[in-house]
């Protein structure tokens, strides 16, 4: 008898997935984005909270910084923080940067300067890869890294707390200073 879809039995990973790179890289900046405006966070607190190996989180901030994602403070109080805010980080640009191209085949490479297969002139399933990558690209290019990480699961900003104290300060419309 034939097994069921639900009972057979799978031994990889599925047709299109991402490494190791890409999820402990995501985990990464997830872990950054919920301490924006917060100044560097330090690898070895992150990789405790996500218990993921420090010295692989160092190697995935090397390709984060050159994509201009990341930068990197040094000293006693040094660490890593995103460059731009959370919602201005597109999920398809950091998977790029750890991943690479997205490409479900070597004919549907998003990068421009692809290697095309020797298929490519008369192949009749180039269109369903096509089709599957702009399917990936275009979920990941609608997602920001904000989406991942909801404002009410942010560590309270450093400016939130200056912001607040002005507010104190600042009396109401209509209302008198005190001398």
């Amino acid at each position: 008898m034939e097994p069921t879809l639900s009972t057979r039995t799978y031994h990889s990973t599925g047709a299109v997935s991402f490494s190791t790179k890409g999820e402990y890289g995501v985990r990464l900046m997830a872990q950054l984005a919920r301490r924006h405006g917060t100044g560097p966070a330090s690898l070895t607190e992150i990789a405790e909270q996500e218990d993921l190996p420090r010295a692989y989180l160092e190697q995935l901030v090397i390709s984060l910084r050159d994509a201009d994602l990341v930068q990197s403070t040094r000293g006693a109080h040094g660490g890593y923080e995103l460059t731009r805010p959370p919602e201005k980080i597109v999920m398809g640009e950091v998977l790029r940067a750890l991943e690479g191209p997205i490409a479900p085949m070597i004919c549907a490479s998003d990068d421009p300067n692809h290697l095309t297969c020797a298929r490519s002139g008369h192949c009749t399933v180039n269109f369903m890869w096509v089709r599957i990558r702009d399917a990936i690209s275009g979920a990941l290019d609608s997602m920001t890294l904000a989406d991942l990480v909801p404002s009410a699961a942010r560590l309270p900003s450093v400016t939130a707390g200056f912001i607040a104290l002005a507010d104190l300060a600042t009396p109401p419309q209509g209302a008198t200073k005190l001398p």
